[in-house]
């Protein structure tokens, strides 16, 4: 399998507010950037969907290194919390629903192509593609206005 590595990041003007997503995804000498936007969403949805548009685009099962600053989708992946959510119909452990269910759901289907590794990175530090993706983000969610 092809071994590629992702970081991804969200921002929002506001929770809710306009947002943006970024992701930088690289393979050998291969880079490539995405981005994308809503008028009206959340911080959490951004960086979720940044995950999940990063994976879509992989063509073939791959090996993922997966690089993010947010606790929500690292956390949720590699802590087995999006699956014991979905295993209990959306509810979390202390009963109350779990958010972002759509996006949970396409991300877990996600996952369960790809062989995935979960790094969490300290957001707006010294990590150049970090940043880029927090760039993107930005621009992205300056678009919504």
């Amino acid at each position: 399998m092809k071994t590629v590595t992702i970081y991804t990041d969200g921002a929002c003007s506001g929770n809710p507010g306009p947002g943006g997503w970024g992701a930088v995804l690289m393979y050998g000498t291969h880079k490539r950037e995405l981005s994308g936007g809503e008028a009206s969403t959340t911080n959490n949805r951004m960086e979720l969907t940044a995950v999940i548009e990063a994976l879509s685009i992989l063509k073939e099962p791959c090996t993922v290194d997966l690089w993010s600053d947010s606790k929500y989708v690292i956390d949720g992946l590699s802590k087995g919390w999006a699956r014991s959510w979905k295993a209990r119909g959306w509810v979390k452990s202390d009963k109350k629903p779990a958010l972002n269910p759509d996006l949970w759901d396409r991300l877990l289907e996600l996952t369960d192509i790809h062989t995935l590794s979960y790094h969490w990175v300290k957001g707006h530090a010294e990590n150049e593609y970090n940043n880029r993706c927090d760039e993107l983000a930005v621009a992205e969610s300056q678009k919504h206005k």
